[in-house]
């Protein structure tokens, strides 16, 4: 075989060794405090009119930035007039929101007989900077007369808002949560009880919820499962190792939801990053399967289910359809999970998988580039 033929698998791996590491590298730059998260709006829906309660980042409205295709803030040209934003003191804040008023409120949408209503600003509550590399949670109050009759009304707003998580809470436990992305209306919602979605339509919402928990929203997530992979390409150590982390997060995650754990999340999440760490130098250092590996990836399964449950608590589930929601949503964390797994084979390990120099060239920089990262995180998370 010639030389320059037997040589090439050799190069495509390390180019893609070095494409990967420079990816994971820039990935480490400080992504918690930029990540867009979806407000939060309580609706409540009277005879004559409606009162929506919105807990969001008001610095993106004011600043214009289009959340719609991103996932960090930094990603966006505006980025540096966003965190300009951020300094401003809330006096500062709540008047330059009232100029842009009229802009963002064009993207709000409320309908209702065929109506479409322009929503007025009942209060807003803007807290102090504080540190001004986290985002703060502003309060907006809106208001809106609803046209005479029964017609029920329909919510939602702009897709460069990003994702919006809609509540409307009923009598008793009655409870609608829809989560609405690229600019998708919720359901109709009546003027008296609540609207409601077929168990099939709501489990289906949860499956989809918790695959982009992962995919493309976790990317701690996926760095921890991805140091499960680059732990061996053989099946029953990966297979081990998965089904330990799906049962310790499936069950945290249901104990959090139902209140009986609680861990604040200024401790979940530099575990979480630590967890990544220790995953990715123990493959560099012990790649051999033992029941210790598979108790330390289940304790860490432990973790990573208190961040999952972090989502669930923010967006809220119905207490009727409570076990549905969070069998749901893990079903789409599985999914995510395998999604990446798969994704990970058939980009290495289809190709490069039976090479002597796999692990040396493929596994171990792979496990570095993912242990640096997460030490990175671990420090950004306790420190800055």
């Amino acid at each position: 075989m010639d030389d320059r033929a037997s040589a090439l698998p050799g190069k495509l791996a390390r180019g893609w060794l070095k494409s990967t590491l420079l990816a994971l590298l820039m990935l480490a730059q400080p992504l918690a405090a930029h990540e867009v998260q979806p407000a939060v709006a309580d609706a409540e829906v009277g005879p004559e009119a409606l009162r929506m309660e919105i807990r969001l980042t008001l610095e993106a409205l004011v600043a214009g930035i289009d959340l719609s295709a991103l996932g960090d803030t930094n990603d966006s040209p505006l980025s540096g007039y966003y965190d300009q934003k951020r300094r401003l003191t809330p006096g500062e804040l709540e008047a330059d929101f009232r100029a842009h008023w009229e802009r963002v409120r064009q993207g709000l949408i409320i309908e209702s007989a065929g109506t479409r209503l322009l929503p007025e600003i009942v209060d807003l509550r803007i807290p102090g900077v504080g540190n001004p590399e986290l985002p703060r949670e502003s309060v907006l109050v809106l208001g809106a007369a609803l046209p005479p009759g029964d017609a029920p009304v329909r919510i939602g707003w702009s897709a460069q808002y990003g994702p919006l998580v809609l509540r409307q809470a009923g009598e008793g436990d009655a409870l609608y949560t829809g989560y609405l992305t690229n600019g998708a209306l919720s359901d109709p919602l009546p003027r008296q009880g609540v609207a409601e979605v077929g168990a099939l339509r709501d489990f289906g919402r949860y499956v989809v919820l918790g695959v982009e928990h992962i995919v493309p929203k976790g990317l701690d997530h996926i760095l921890f499962v991805l140091g499960l992979f680059f732990f061996s390409l053989h099946l029953r150590p990966l297979l081990a190792q998965v089904t330990a982390f799906t049962l310790a997060h499936t069950a945290t995650l249901a104990l959090a939801v139902l209140g009986v754990v609680s861990v604040p999340a200024v401790i979940v999440e530099p575990l979480i990053a630590a967890s990544i760490v220790y995953v990715a130098v123990e493959n560099i250092f012990h790649p051999r399967l033992s029941w210790w590996r598979t108790a330390i990836v289940f304790g860490f399964g432990l973790l990573h289910g208190l961040g999952f449950a972090s989502v669930l608590g923010g967006i809220g589930l119905d207490p009727g359809r409570l076990v549905m929601g969070l069998i749901g949503f893990n079903v789409g964390v599985e999914i995510g999970q395998l999604l990446v797994i798969g994704a990970a084979f058939f980009a290495v390990g289809h190709w490069f998988g039976d090479r002597t120099w796999y692990r040396a060239r493929i596994a171990v920089p792979a496990s570095v580039a993912i242990a640096l990262t997460g030490a990175w995180w671990v420090v950004e998370r306790v420190f800055l």
